[in-house]
């Protein structure tokens, strides 16, 4: 299956944050909680959405947020440039 979220296409060519969380909570509330803490709160601007993919831009970098169910759980993968201490708040209180 292709996957068409730039997550997967940002590896490896720029210096970057990575993370990879998995979370009890549903898929639409971690994309519900990234709305709110990246956009409303950060100020970045929602620059796509797919099903499973978001991505935001500004100050210079960006966040890319890949989400998919498994075993019961969320794969949360995270990617992102300038943005990495608001990451790692992030996913600290998922």
């Amino acid at each position: 299956m292709k996957n068409d979220c730039p997550l997967h296409y940002a590896r490896g060519k720029v210096k970057m944050l990575s993370v990879e969380y998995r979370s009890g909570l549903k898929p639409e509330e971690i994309t519900k909680r990234l709305k709110e803490y990246f956009r409303r709160d950060l100020g970045l601007e929602l620059t796509d959405e797919k099903p499973g993919c978001l991505t935001f831009e500004g100050g210079g970098g960006f966040v890319t947020a890949s989400l998919r169910e498994e075993k019961k759980k969320t794969k949360v993968e995270i990617v992102t440039r300038q943005w990495d201490q608001k990451v790692r708040e992030f996913v600290s209180r998922l």
